[in-house]
């Protein structure tokens, strides 16, 4: 079946935007790590960046996205929203800003390639889906899925060489970025979860712009929750940053995670 040139255009623009989203992912690694580097406490960042996301967000959706809200939000609904909260922004962002902190920007942007795999993994686990091997769309889901896995399994042991000359023992045993790429992993696999949780929720609210912002909300007070249940007390980070900068840069990454995860959607 021969596609039409409307058709073609959209999947080029689709492909062009999913390539840009990597580079967006890649630039947003090395700012966190910065920000992280002058003080700034990793779960005050994911709540300026949830709640900054929900600002970018929420004229969006009461934009384009309206006329999609369902009449009534069930429980099953409230449900799934929490748990894409809980994981999608609370444990993925704290898991992935703490292996950030202990790797570094480049093993971290590599690490999310392995999140396609994973998600083809979970959806086949829970029958979401289909998997034939005589079928040439699968075949390529499979080899896709193994590409990615190789390509962010060699970028991180390629960026783990050390430049100066050091034991072999310290090379390979660097326990700080043994434990940041557990970190990372956990992340991904938390975020795979979590895309394939958003794709059931999207069948009973197809909005996926509406869907971050709430998500992004709940997810700020879910993570202002667990600080203080870890900290007895919310770290603003102040003290080694200004006003303006933090809102600066809060801004900079709700508005670059809100729009990605809506593409993405």
């Amino acid at each position: 079946m021969r596609l039409s040139k409307r058709e073609v255009v959209e999947d080029f623009v689709l492909i062009r935007g999913l390539v840009g989203v990597q580079f967006v992912y890649a630039g947003s690694a090395m700012v966190l790590s910065f920000l992280m580097s002058i003080g700034l406490n990793p779960l005050s960042l994911v709540v300026y960046s949830a709640f900054s996301t929900f600002l970018v967000l929420t004229p969006l959706s009461f934009l384009f996205e309206r006329s999609k809200w369902p009449s009534k939000i069930s429980f099953k609904l409230w449900i799934q929203l929490i748990l894409i909260s809980f994981s999608g922004v609370t444990l993925f962002q704290s898991l992935f800003l703490m292996g950030i902190k202990r790797t570094s920007p480049a093993i971290a942007s590599a690490m999310p390639n392995l999140a396609p795999g994973l998600v083809f993994v979970i959806a086949c686990t829970f029958r979401l889906e289909k998997v034939n091997l005589s079928c040439m769309y699968s075949k390529v889901k499979i080899v896709g899925s193994l590409l990615c896995v190789v390509g962010a399994v060699m970028m991180s042991l390629l960026h783990s060489t050390p430049a100066k000359s050091l034991k072999l023992s310290e090379a390979i045993f660097n326990e700080e970025m043994i434990i940041g790429c557990l970190y990372l992993l956990a992340a991904v696999f938390v975020l795979s979860s979590n895309v394939v949780l958003q794709a059931t929720t999207l069948g009973d609210f197809p909005a996926p712009i509406s869907l971050c912002a709430i998500t992004s909300i709940i997810g700020v007070f879910l993570t202002m929750i667990v600080e203080l249940l870890q900290n007895h007390r919310f770290d603003t980070g102040w003290p080694n940053l200004r006003l303006r900068d933090i809102v600066l840069y809060s801004l900079m990454g709700g508005t670059v995670s809100g729009l990605c995860v809506s593409f993405n959607g």
